[in-house]
């Protein structure tokens, strides 16, 4: 006598709500991220402009400062664009991440709520680790990057790593 078992059962899941939530999220940060890259490059919506963002990064203890106002300034601007048409979302969020983690340590000590507080540091930077960690989802130009598709959890690990270490770099040679 033999037995048959029916086949599992499977309940279909929309990942619609996750893909459109992705999409604001990436949107929200990286249109953010490239508005204070503007600031820092070009002086836009009311920015410094490269010239007083160099004193400011001279005032805050980084050496070449005008180097890493550049930086700063391409990190947050074309990182954020990338973040927002989810382009190379790994990369793109160690970018942001990295950027994030030096300006959370130059805000550091304010306390935590605004004016001097990190809190909107902290949001950034939990919400771009969110990004990097659950992927870009299926509304995004990685979708259609078959190294890229579909994402491995590996990539957002190995992205904040990266920031991890190249933001420690940066914070260590810091006066």
């Amino acid at each position: 006598m033999t037995t048959t078992t029916a086949p599992a059962r499977t309940a279909a899941v929309s990942t619609l709500p996750t893909d459109l939530g992705l999409l604001v999220l990436r949107l929200t940060v990286g249109l953010t991220m490239a508005v204070h890259g503007s600031q820092k490059l070009f002086g836009w919506f009311d920015g410094a402009g490269l010239d007083r963002t160099s004193k400011f990064f001279a005032s805050q203890g980084y050496p070449a400062s005008d180097f890493f106002a550049v930086v700063a300034g391409v990190t947050e601007g074309f990182g954020g664009l990338a973040l927002a048409i989810g382009f190379l979302t790994p990369l793109a969020a160690a970018a942001i991440l990295g950027t994030l983690l030096n300006a959370l340590a130059v805000r550091w000590g304010g306390g935590f709520f605004a004016p001097k507080g990190v809190e909107y540091e902290l949001l950034l930077i939990f919400s771009t680790v969110t990004i990097a960690l659950a992927g870009p989802g299926r509304f995004a130009v990685d979708s259609l990057l078959p190294y890229l598709r579909p994402y491995r959890l590996v990539y957002g690990i190995a992205s904040i790593a990266l920031a991890l270490i190249t933001a420690g770099v940066v914070l260590l040679i810091r006066n």
